[in-house]
């Protein structure tokens, strides 16, 4: 996910995509401990996606 795609969106719904980024990171790690997945890295771009959320939020909670 872009920045700009983060700063779109409301307090709500960046909380329902963190859930939902971490609940996918976890299968997908989950999956590649099982056997290889195909292309590891979507692992690294949902674990930067999940940090960049989390960073949105805690800014959006200081101001």
């Amino acid at each position: 996910m872009k920045q700009s795609e983060i700063n779109n969106l409301s307090a709500a719904d960046l909380q329902a995509k963190l859930v939902q980024l971490k609940k996918t990171y976890n299968d997908l790690k989950m999956a590649h401990a099982i056997s290889p997945i195909e292309n590891p890295l979507q692992m690294r771009t949902l674990r930067r996606s999940v940090a960049r959320i989390a960073t949105e939020i805690t800014k959006r909670e200081l101001q």
